[in-house]
């Protein structure tokens, strides 16, 4: 059974792409660092991207992830601005410095090949590493794939496991993990943590999670402040700090406000997240703005909220998200948008009923909820970039999660659909879709709206 944890589907990177950006820059890392032996030997490197990630890489930062990890940067350490300055030598200079190999000549015009004809065997996400000799010849050769959420393998190996060793409740269905709660008289929040503590001490565990929400309340703080244009041809402005001031200015706790704020703080990550800025993966990056949105709305708009609500609803929507990374994907690119702000729906449905101390019954009906009303979404970015329609649908996933929660709340737990069978049906939904409405951007709003 895949040893997942709850800290590899929350992740701290940066925009605008998990799959797109992040997985990219980990896996030039990953070939750079395996060069070892071979390092004397390379006078030059080649990369070709393929599938998704030629369609939409350059939408996406693909091309700039990969230069900056073949230098050794990773996401979750990355200064952006030292990144921007580098990104500019290597173009103006056409060399690359690459870690234990020293300057390489490398121009990007030419040494990073965007594939459109051919898709790799395993995974749209694909990218092959050339490392290559003085005369030119191929002296390593490994492809890569980036599968969502910033998780990457490499050829036809197993994907790595981060967590070593079985954890003493391990699940990979809905129904698996209700019945070790129920079994072990364990809330789904606290058997997760159990879990989470056999890897790492209960400090770690509580630190990490703490460092998860404070990541996640800097984003959408910084969104909220933050005016401008997006990067991009598109020039797309920048709405959420506006919101936020007229919110301020009216001071109104009505209902239609709440739903406003919500709003605010989704638009505020996805934002950052289409600048560039620092977010968390949750599960990806184009859907990062929806669990961090119902989170700010229990912690600052429900009066009896605390840090323990917030860690409970961290780790059930933890658990939620392992279960799709297990069963189905949450790449954009192979289910559609269903996998992105779809999951993240229902990991957020799931959290704030468990953030209200809900049964493993009712956070397991929220999960299904959240899902159920996402399939067959379809991602299909404009100009290949995470702004249009990827913004606005994390207000729309955040709002009907807090919906979902709140019918689930209203039950006993009982419903006729599964968690399970939503997930599997999202599967087949994904696999079902054409490739044109899976992050390509050739079919949909991609095509049918004018670049601007």
């Amino acid at each position: 059974m895949p040893a997942i944890s709850v800290f590899d589907i929350f992740k701290i990177g940066v925009g605008p792409s998990s799959s797109h950006t992040v997985g990219p820059m980990k896996a030039a890392r990953a070939f750079a660092d395996s060069l070892g032996d071979q390092r004397a030997a390379v006078s030059g490197i080649r990369v070709t991207l393929y599938g998704s990630l030629a369609f939409t890489g350059k939408g996406h930062a693909t091309d700039s992830a990969v230069l900056l990890g073949l230098c050794g940067d990773m996401p979750e350490t990355i200064d952006p601005d030292a990144a921007e300055r580098k990104l500019r030598d290597i173009h103006s200079s056409c060399e690359i410095d690459v870690p234990g190999i020293g300057p390489l000549p490398f121009d990007p015009s030419a040494d990073l090949v965007f594939e459109f004809a051919e898709v790799l065997p395993r995974h749209t996400n694909g990218m092959r590493f050339d490392a290559l000799d003085s005369s030119g010849k191929v002296v390593r050769s490994d492809d890569y794939y980036s599968i969502g959420g910033g998780f990457i393998v490499r050829g036809d190996e197993p994907e790595v496991q981060n967590q070593q060793g079985e954890p003493p409740y391990p699940f990979d269905s809905g129904a698996g993990l209700l019945k070790l709660a129920q079994d072990a008289d364990l809330t789904i929040p606290q058997l997760v943590y159990r879990n989470e503590s056999h890897w790492r001490s209960t400090a770690e565990v509580d630190e990490r999670l703490a460092q998860i929400w404070s990541a996640m309340k800097s984003c959408v703080d910084r969104g909220l402040k933050t005016e401008g244009v997006l990067p991009g041809r598109m020039a797309v402005p920048r709405r959420a700090a506006k919101l936020c001031r007229r919110l301020q200015e009216r001071d109104d706790n009505s209902g239609l406000d709440t739903m406003d704020w919500v709003n605010a703080y989704a638009i505020a990550v996805n934002e950052e997240n289409a600048a560039g800025g620092r977010v968390v993966t949750s599960p990806t990056n184009g859907a990062a703005g929806v669990i961090p949105a119902v989170l700010h709305y229990y912690d600052r708009l429900i009066p009896d909220s605390d840090d323990a609500g917030v860690r409970r609803f961290l780790l059930a929507a933890g658990a939620i998200g392992i279960l799709y990374k297990i069963n189905a994907s949450i790449s954009g690119a192979e289910m559609g948008c269903q996998g992105e702000v779809g999951v993240a729906c229902s990991m957020a449905a799931a959290g704030l009923v468990a953030a209200f101390n809900g049964s493993s019954l009712q956070i397991e009906n929220a999960a299904e909820i959240g899902m159920e009303h996402n399939l067959g979404l379809t991602c299909d970015p404009v100009g290949g970039l995470v702004q249009i329609p990827c913004i606005e649908r994390n207000a729309m996933g955040a709002v009907k999660a807090i919906n979902a929660a709140r019918l689930s709340l209203h039950g006993d737990g009982s419903h006729k659909v599964s968690l399970d069978q939503v997930i599997n049906t999202m599967r087949q939904t994904g696999l079902d879709m054409s490739t044109i409405y899976k992050e390509t951007s050739q079919g949909g709003l991609a095509v049918n709206v004018p670049e601007c």
